[in-house]
């Protein structure tokens, strides 16, 4: 029995090693690989549970997504979005201008109407002659 923890302990570690080697040093969490190198070796069943608890990152499908390293991470944020536009009229000048145009549109429906109305009245009338 204890010949076969012994098997699964060695075999956890070689693991956890190779894991470590050919792992991306930008997804190496908590200490760089070196440090983690020396932990699995030093102590072998602990030092493997802790690679695969902590030491790495998991991608959410299982595929490798490609990342930048911590050095590379720019400082200031880029997804800077401009600010929305400011009205600066006040509210006696939005109500002129919605009076404005609440009167544009009335008479635009009045010139439609007359057109409407002339269109019909000539219409019959001179087919009838």
């Amino acid at each position: 029995m204890s010949f076969l923890f012994s098997l699964l302990v060695i075999a956890l570690m070689i693991g956890a090693l190779v894991d470590i080697f050919t792992r991306d040093s930008s997804l190496v969490k908590y200490l760089p690989k070196l440090a983690w190198i020396v932990i699995v070796i030093l102590l072998p069943l602990v030092g493997a549970l802790l690679w695969f608890a902590l030491g790495r990152e998991y991608g959410e499908s299982g595929i490798q997504i490609p990342r930048m390293r911590r050095a590379e991470r720019p400082t200031a944020p880029t997804d800077v979005r401009p600010a929305p536009p400011v009205d600066t009229r006040t509210t006696e000048q939005q109500i002129a201008d919605l009076d404005r145009e609440i009167e544009e549109w009335r008479r635009r429906e009045e010139i439609e109407k007359r057109r409407h109305d002339g269109d019909a009245s000539t219409g019959p009338a001179g087919s009838g002659s």
